[in-house]
């Protein structure tokens, strides 16, 4: 297993074990930003990570969501799914002060 993934037409994770095919879409993707809230108390960002950050666990995960600026900059979460990242995203969104 390689750790590497990218999203295929529908937006689903799959592993990618080409390191080239992998690096030549990582580059390029169009759809791996999930979510960009600005708040008055800063920017939450979740994104499509590309790689396995389980450390070996048993469950890829695969996105990651941080906040840029105000009182909780560089903090932020990792998820499995898009599902749990969209989730994710919504309650930074309300930790910063956003709607």
């Amino acid at each position: 297993m390689s750790g590497r993934y990218v999203l295929d037409e529908e937006g689903n994770p799959r592993e990618e074990d080409d390191l080239m095919t992998w690096a030549s879409w990582l580059e390029k993707a169009p759809n791996r930003v999930v979510a960009q809230t600005e708040t008055g108390n800063g920017k939450v960002s979740t994104v499509f990570l590309g790689l396995d950050h389980s450390f070996g666990g048993t469950v890829p995960i695969l996105y990651e969501t941080l906040v840029f600026g105000g009182t909780l900059d560089e903090q932020g979460d990792r998820y499995a799914t898009r599902r749990e990242a969209e989730a994710g995203h919504a309650e930074w969104v309300k930790k910063v002060g956003g709607k």
